[in-house]
Order: structure tokens, then sequence, then C-alpha cells
């Protein structure tokens, strides 16, 4: 399994050379990215670019970080200067940034080495990555099951070996629904603990990015890179606390794992008997399960996307075909231009949001749906700050069923959506939550499951997955595809 610690132990040792190593990364992406359609725009220059830098600092004897010389990718919704920036969509074609998030110029300055853009649903919008004008990226245990979304590029990447680690954005879990879907970690962070400066934007009180990566470990890792104070987003604190990374061997004897009852209704019986297992795991471990009632999750779901489509109704508006991105070709005059472009531009999930969004934002329906749903927000976010005084964290499953076949979300869009129901909660609340896997079904199918923690308390629920991947390593099992080390 090629985890960030074993590379960066590879590379200081000199046991293989970064270039080398990378060079080997682009072959893999090249020989199975066919099938997994994981990335949509890859970068070899820009890799072994870095590999080179990184190469020269290890050849002088200077020691390197460890996120430093670990071929990793990003998610085609993050500003790359100078690298097509499309979200998948076919309104931004062609374009190109001209400066970087904060994430990647925190990670390019830590010698991260990027291996491309990675697929997702256009504008983050879908449950499956099939809304991308690339076509939907597959699951690297069965490629003709979905990989999830909308960061289904990463997982597959990940997943697939063809990247030691992704960043994902996860506005209603796209980060952690796809990581469930293809047997790995999603970290979602609490809202503000990573800049979105750079983020083109979904639904800007709902989006945050993170790490999608093999072991518990690595998310740690990663997250303790990102979560840094920056004044270019004026939502960002930083990570609140130390180095998550120090904490994640605690021992979790004494611990309160609390289960809402509402989070194991509606969900499929493999499942909820993976879910159960975990208690167990939890148990041996010293922890105390503690049931309780949380009737105020049955409104998470309408409240997410009431919400979520009014702030991309707001956000989309700007793609309008004149500043950048694509243009209608025939059309009289500037408004039928922008009509045009933005109705050939656009798919039919990101339409159907947009004009979702638009209603309930307008005048006769404002106050009985998006005032409605901001006042249950304030319900939820009580729901959960009234359960963490009775527990430590929240144990959860991510979804409540494990990855559909492709095409499936075209013929139920409705069950696409419940896909989200569980993940939605966290969102709204602004909590950080990470999925790990927690078993199989009977097609050998990854289950996962989430840990929801505390605000800013990313340490308590990464020490606690990082106890269970231990515990119980079985269900933590790397794929057919891509490189080995």
């Amino acid at each position: 399994m090629s985890t960030i610690k074993k590379i960066h132990d590879m590379l200081s040792a000199k046991e293989i050379s970064c270039k080398e190593l990378t060079q080997q990364y682009l072959n893999e992406i090249e020989k199975s990215n066919g099938e997994l359609n994981a990335y949509v725009n890859v970068t070899p220059e820009t890799a072994l670019s870095q590999a080179e830098k990184v190469d020269a600092k290890i050849a002088k004897g200077e020691e390197i970080g460890l996120l430093e010389g670990v071929p990793m990718t990003l998610k085609d919704n993050m500003s790359t200067k100078g690298i097509e920036t499309t979200c998948c969509s076919k309104i931004l074609t062609g374009y190109k940034p001209i400066y970087n998030a904060t994430v990647w110029d925190n990670l390019e300055s830590k010698g991260a080495v990027l291996l491309g853009k990675t697929n997702m649903d256009e504008f983050a919008m879908g449950s499956s990555c099939e809304t991308s004008y690339f076509g939907g990226a597959t699951n690297p245990f069965n490629t003709k099951h979905c990989a999830g979304g909308s960061s289904g590029g990463g997982a597959s990447a990940v997943g697939g070996n063809i990247a030691a680690y992704a960043l994902g954005s996860d506005t209603g879990g796209s980060i952690r629904q796809p990581a469930s879907f293809c047997g790995i970690v999603g970290l979602k962070p609490t809202y503000g603990a990573v800049s979105r400066y750079g983020l083109i934007a979904y639904a800007s009180s709902l989006d945050q990015i993170g790490p999608i990566t093999k072991t518990v470990e690595d998310a740690s890792i990663v997250y303790d890179a990102i979560s840094e104070y920056d004044p270019k987003d004026s939502t960002c604190q930083g990570r609140q606390k130390g180095l998550t990374y120090d904490t994640v061997n605690n021992d979790i004897k004494g611990m309160k794992i609390g289960i809402a009852r509402e989070y194991l209704e509606g969900i499929r019986d493999d499942v909820k008997e993976a879910i159960l297992n975990a208690t167990k795991v939890y148990e041996s471990l010293g922890a105390e399960i503690v049931y309780f009632d949380m009737p105020a999750l049955k409104f998470a779901l309408p409240v997410y996307y009431i919400i979520a489509c009014a702030e991309a109704s707001s956000n989309l508006g700007r793609y309008d075909g004149i500043r950048y991105g694509y243009k209608a070709q025939h059309y009289n005059g500037t408004h039928d231009m922008m009509c045009r472009t933005r109705s050939e531009g656009f798919g039919d999930e990101v339409k159907r949001r947009i004009l979702l969004g638009t209603y309930v934002l307008s005048a006769g329906y404002y106050d009985a749906y998006y005032k409605k749903a901001q006042n249950l927000r304030g319900t939820i976010l009580k729901a959960f700050n009234d359960a963490f005084t009775n527990c430590d964290f929240i144990l959860a499953p991510t979804v409540p069923m494990t990855a559909f076949e492709m095409g499936h979300a075209v013929s139920d869009p409705v069950e696409t959506y419940l896909t989200d129901i569980c993940t939605v909660p966290v969102n709204i609340a602004g909590l950080p939550a990470v999925s790990i896997p927690c078993g199989f079904n009977a097609k050998g199918m990854p289950i996962g499951m989430q840990l929801i923690g505390n605000k800013f308390d990313e340490a308590t629920i990464l020490n606690a997955a990082n106890m269970y991947e231990k515990a119980a390593g079985e269900n933590f099992k790397d794929t057919k595809w891509g490189v080995k080390l």
C-alpha cells in the first residue's frame, strides 16, 4: 500500500528517486485511467519538474518533509495557475486561472508533486461523478460501479493507487461518500479550518476542502498541512488546536461514542450490520456506546438542498460567456448570448439546482423556504451541540448503501439524492467528520462509517478512526490497480 509515510521513508533512504517514483505513477495513470476515468487533466511536466527539485534536495543531504515528493492530485474545482480548471463543466472549457488556490500554494511550497486534476460531478453537484462533462469516474473495486461523488475522481485515483492522496471538496458529503464507496479514508474538516480561497464555489456556507487518503494517518498528515489560517478567506480560522498527527495513536479507553437512532433508520441491512459490528470493536478497545434520539436529523436533507441550491444560483450567476470559459456561437444580442451560453454550457443537474435555488429565493417564496431552512439549520446545530454534552463523538453510517452501478443515478435520481442523507447534517452544522471502511457487502463492495466530532475537534475523530483501523485492519483492503511500492 502506497502510504505517505512509506513513500517518505523510501525517498529519504534513497531507495527510489522522486523522479522515478513520479514516472511510475504517470505510467500507471496512462495505463489505468482509460478504465477508471479518474483524471481529466494529467500534468507530467509540472510533476517531473517538482520531482527534480526534491531529488536535488535529497542529493545535498537535506531532510525532506513528510509530504515532500509525494505524488498527489487535486479535484478539478481548485484553482491552479496556468493549468486548466473546469469543474468538469463545458461552461469552463479552456479556463486557466491566473492564481492558485491557497491549499495548492500551501502544498506546492511543501514540495508536493501534482500529477493532475481529477474528475468530479459538474460544479460538485451530484453523488455519482456522472454529471461530469467528461463522464463519470469508476470504482476501483468494480469498474461497473460508480466511484461516488462529487469527488469521485480523487477517490478513484487514491483507491486505484494512481495517486498517493487527493484533495477533494465536501459540500454535502462529497469527500466522505466517494471515500466510503471506494474503501478508503475521507476527512471533511470543520467549516473554516481549511481555506476556501481559490476553490470554485458551489455553496459557500457549506463547502470545505479536505483530504482523501489510503489511511487515517495519511489523512492526519495532509489535514495538518492544509489547515492553516488564511487572511484571503474571511471564513478561515485555521486549525485551532495542535497537530492531529501527534495524537492519532492515543488510547481511547473510556471514550463515549454516541449513536443517534435516526442514523440507523432506512439504511440497508448489510450497512447496519457493519456499523453495529464496528461498535463491538470500539467496545473491545474500552469505549462506551451511548444511544440517543436526534429527531432534528429528519430536516437535514430538505434544509441542505434549499440552502445549497440557493447559494449555487447566486454563485453560478458569474458564468455569462463574457468573462471566461465557453461562449455560445450563434446568438442575437447580449441577452440572447448569455441565455444560450448558460443553456448550452451547464448540464441538466446544474440547471436543475440553479432553477430550484432561484425559486426558493424569489419574492413570495423566500420566507416559506429559504428563511425556514436557515431557522432549521440552527435547530440542527443545537441538536449536535446537545449530543456532544453526552459523548465525545458520534458514529454513523457514511452512506445508507454501497456503490451503485454506473447509470443508476440517471435512472433513479431521487434515490441518488437520498445517498446524502447521512452526510449533509455535518455540513449544515459545520462539523468535522471522517469516513473510514468498516466492512464489505456480499459482492465485495466497501461499506463506510463516519465519525463526527465537535467543531475543531479533528484530533479526537482521527485518533478514534486510527485506533479502529489498527484493530480492524481486514476492513482496509487494497485494490488490484496501480503503483505497488
